[in-house]
């Protein structure tokens, strides 16, 4: 066994990115504090294929050194557009019949491996701040909300480890594939 060298990975260039077809998920970051969680996200989001990420409220905006610094590059690949309410970027995507599941513990959670995403439906994911969680205001707007199981003392991950989690497991869910860049 031996690692492939870069050459060997075909990676795909940001204009063949821009133009190749998404998978239907798109992020929602509420009030995200870290630029490192947010250059996370975009990485996420560009291994992922997915459609875009909307950062709103605090939530730091490229070109931000800590962004740069864990996207390496995702930022420029990946669409993405500056909400100051999250609210909006909510009702604008409900009305074009996006899913709008939150990524939070509460009362009325689905847990994340009983969750079958909606066929032919596109899903919005929102992710909340790290230590409030998703905003009050924003909780009555989720069709569903989901919780990632955690057996340990904390019950808390770091934004970063939710983005991957949720989003590999909806991606499996929703794309039949035959070998990795392949569907």
């Amino acid at each position: 066994m031996r690692k492939l060298s870069l050459q060997e990975l075909n990676r795909t260039s940001i204009e063949e990115f821009k133009q190749q077809t998404k998978t239907p998920i798109t992020l929602i970051l509420d009030n995200i504090r870290s630029g490192l969680n947010v250059g996370s996200a975009f990485r996420t989001a560009d291994a992922f294929a997915l459609e875009k990420i909307f950062l709103c409220g605090i939530t730091a905006q490229p070109p931000h050194r800590e962004i740069l610094k864990t996207a390496i590059g995702a930022s420029q690949a990946v669409e993405w557009e500056y909400v100051e309410q999250t609210s909006d970027a909510v009702n604008d995507l409900k009305k074009e019949n996006y899913l709008i599941a939150g990524v939070e513990q509460a009362d009325q959670r689905t847990w994340l491996q009983d969750f079958q995403p909606p066929p032919n439906q596109p899903i919005a994911l929102i992710f909340g701040n790290e230590v409030k969680g998703i905003s009050d205001e924003i909780m009555p707007l989720l069709d569903v909300c989901l919780e990632i199981p955690q057996f340990g003392t904390k019950h808390s991950l770091n934004i970063s480890v939710s983005v991957g989690i949720v989003v590999w497991d909806l991606f499996s869910k929703m794309k039949k594939y035959d070998s990795p860049g392949k569907f």
